[in-house]
């Protein structure tokens, strides 16, 4: 597998509608996003799901756990220590059938002790992404809408899949708002 350029993502970009919308070079308002040297530094909509069942024994990845979390809307958002948030990319994506995508934080969020997780994006897999943000810090530490959160790698692979995400009908395919957990 090997990286793909900023000339390979913004041509693709823009002739695969792969990203929408697109910034092809950084947007340096804020903590930035847009097309860098290998990547696409991804931003936030102002929509997150604040956790807060902080009395609930568990968390169950099979059960509805809806009534644990808070809607916000909000141009930035606090996360409690030792908590987490779950937001959505302003980006939609199409990924193309020979990519596979992979998905590490910001540094400038990584010093403050936020930890973004996301499932690499499959072959053929579309939508908007569900991010999960994880404060380790022991204080509040707030994060910015319509700014960077992290950044995607694209990876070429060898030879393409057999069967892509959109073949196997996955189900959280194009995912249009914050997605919980689904078992089916």
């Amino acid at each position: 597998m090997a990286a793909k350029s900023d000339r390979w993502i913004t041509d693709t970009a823009r002739l695969n509608d792969m990203i929408k919308p697109f910034e092809s070079e950084q947007v340096r308002d804020g903590i930035s996003y847009g097309v860098s040297s290998y990547g696409y530094d991804i931003s936030l909509t102002d929509e997150f799901k604040i956790f807060r069942g902080h009395s609930q024994a568990e968390i169950d990845p099979k059960a509805d756990n809806s009534a644990l979390f808070e809607d916000v809307k909000s141009d930035s958002i606090l996360i409690p220590a030792n908590s987490y948030a779950l937001a959505k990319t302003r980006e939609y994506f199409k990924i193309p059938r020979d990519i596979i995508t992979i998905c590490f934080g910001k540094s400038t969020y990584a010093r403050s002790g936020i930890i973004v997780n996301v499932t690499p994006f499959e072959p053929e897999w579309e939508g908007f992404a569900t991010i999960s943000l994880a404060n380790t810090a022991p204080v509040p530490v707030r994060v910015y809408a319509n700014e960077g959160i992290a950044q995607l790698i694209f990876l070429e692979a060898a030879e393409v899949c057999q069967v892509s995400y959109r073949d196997k009908k996955g189900k959280y395919q194009r995912q249009t708002e914050i997605t919980l957990s689904k078992s089916e």
